[in-house]
């Protein structure tokens, strides 16, 4: 495609002996940081709809990939051309029941997991869930994954049982004043919750971005109305209230 092979050819040059002081210092680990602003960016533009932000977002991220490939490409490594090969063989082996229609009946999750272990000899369902993951977002990749090889609840109203036990685990440690173990009951607690939201087939980190903008409104609200530094907390309850009773209005 002419439009790729440009943006290919502008990153050359960026790294190239007359180009960008600023680009020929970057290396692949300073992308890091980089990369990952730049997915966060996209989510929030996708939370937005706005398509414009999307459509730049996705630029931003495709420009690091090419970006990291020049680097890899000089280090005589790999380069963009052996990125795209290697996707496009590997989305082309995980969906025979496109390409190659060999038993469609199978399952796709298990299809996709049966070819997984033919890639990799040492293959895990959970042995490449990134540590540097958001925790709700890895601890949703890791049930859902283990769920997709039949380790899951039977249903969701034994995962609130266990999540009535988490709960009094948590009351037990804070009589006892453990902090670890309360630490640790808490963690268990997120982590059931993670599981019911994977019953409802609902992302559990869009779940609190929703609450945390849901409260940033509300204490907007409360901040507009009064004076925080001389109020108290059942002025701030009233108006918590008075917004909530108002948004639910609004629905």
């Amino acid at each position: 495609m002419e439009e790729f092979t440009k943006l290919v050819d502008l990153m050359a040059t960026l790294r190239s002996d007359r180009g960008c002081k600023w680009d020929k210092k970057q290396t692949v680990q300073s992308f890091k940081t980089y990369i990952l602003e730049e997915v966060y960016e996209l989510i929030d533009a996708i939370e937005k709809e706005d398509y414009d932000d999307i459509k730049e977002e996705l630029g931003d991220i495709l420009f690091h990939i090419v970006f990291i490939s020049q680097i890899c490409k000089e280090k005589e490594l790999f380069d963009i051309k052996d990125v795209v090969n290697f996707t496009y063989k590997k989305m082309f082996n995980r969906h025979p029941h496109v390409f190659i229609e060999k038993d469609p009946d199978i399952p796709i999750e298990k299809r996709w997991e049966e070819i997984k272990k033919a890639e990799k000899e040492d293959y895990s369902p959970l042995g490449d869930v990134p540590k540097m993951l958001p925790a709700l977002l890895r601890a949703y990749i890791i049930t859902r994954r283990a769920a997709k090889v039949g380790f899951d609840w039977n249903n969701v109203k034994d995962i609130h049982e266990k999540l009535a036990e988490e709960i009094r685990e948590l009351k037990e440690a804070e009589e006892s004043e453990n902090r670890k173990k309360i630490k640790e009951e808490i963690g268990d607690i997120l982590f059931t919750m993670v599981n019911i939201s994977r019953f409802y087939n609902i992302d559990p980190e869009d779940a609190m971005r929703f609450t945390s903008e849901k409260f940033i409104r509300r204490f907007a609200y409360i901040e507009k109305s009064i004076d925080l530094g001389n109020s108290d907390l059942t002025v701030m309850d009233k108006l918590w209230d008075e917004i909530k009773s108002m948004e639910k209005e609004g629905d």
